[in-house]
């Protein structure tokens, strides 16, 4: 389908998105209470076997692993903490890692928009750019907000409220210093637990094409380069679970961790991209 470009907009829409998530939980956690855990079912486990191979290379070729599997359900848990206090933002979804897109529905919590309830937001992931409705901010309930991805300071690793999982795993391309943690569990999964850190433009540079320009604009955009992960994957590679820990700057120090659940590998995943007469031309409020 016709999907309008509205150049004009993109670099203000890059600004103007993180009223729904960054800009608004900012404001929303000087009067919430820390929210719960990520609740994404990870518990140790009995053993502790030599992983095969190289762990660096495991973490970093976990991506492939994914695209070689085709698509998976998704859950992800995105954690931003300043001043003492906690919210967290929910996402459930599936990503077909082979044609590089996805549909999240992403739950806000009340206190982030001091409603008793708020609509989730739909988003759809394609490759260079975010579909967003129900986003708020002045834009219609019927109406798409597209996004430009390498427009935006932080490539939407934080901007959609949930790290895209395609670049939540093409983030791991840069893994360095990747230690062995041992064997756990993730969701009754026995997985093979890494740690370590990734470097943004690293990763970049070796990213597939629909996520190279959003890495690259996340590595400009982020102060620090270095991103902490923890990393689990399963016996045939694939990533089951990851977990990063980014430190943003808006409108203060906020330390974010996301977490990206993958699960049900094989499930068909379908999106739809929003006529062109969908999509919202207007101005979005900050």
């Amino acid at each position: 389908m016709v999907v309008h470009q509205h150049r004009w907009r993109r670099r203000r829409a890059g600004g103007a998105v993180l009223a729904v998530c960054v800009a608004a939980t900012v404001a929303a956690l000087g009067g919430c209470g820390a929210a719960s855990g990520t609740g994404t079912g990870t518990t140790a486990a009995a053993g502790d076997d030599r992983p095969p191979g190289d762990p660096g290379a495991a973490v970093r070729g976990a991506a492939d692993a994914l695209v070689a599997t085709g698509s998976a359900r998704a859950r992800t848990a995105m954690e931003m903490a300043t001043g003492g206090t906690r919210v967290t933002i929910r996402g459930e979804g599936g990503v077909d890692f082979r044609k590089r897109m996805g549909q999240l529905l992403v739950m806000l919590p009340a206190d982030v928009t001091g409603k008793p309830e708020h609509r989730p937001i739909t988003e759809l992931l394609v490759p260079g750019a975010l579909y967003m409705k129900n986003r708020g901010a002045g834009v219609p309930d019927d109406k798409w907000v597209r996004l430009d991805t390498a427009a935006l300071s932080d490539g939407n690793l934080v901007t959609g409220g949930a790290t895209d999982p395609l670049a939540a795993a093409e983030l791991l391309r840069g893994a360095r210093e990747v230690t062995y943690v041992g064997l756990t569990e993730v969701s009754g999964t026995k997985v093979r637990h890494y740690r370590g850190t990734t470097d943004i433009g690293r990763a970049a540079q070796s990213a597939s094409p629909g996520v190279k320009g959003a890495l690259e604009a996340a590595a400009k955009g982020f102060s620090k380069d270095s991103v902490p992960f923890d990393a689990y994957l399963d016996e045939e590679g694939r990533l089951r679970q990851v977990r990063h820990r980014f430190t943003y700057v808006k409108n203060g120090v906020i330390d974010v961790s996301s977490t990206t659940l993958l699960y049900g590998f094989g499930t068909p995943v379908t999106v739809v991209l929003p006529a062109s007469g969908d999509i919202y031309d207007g101005k979005i409020a900050d």
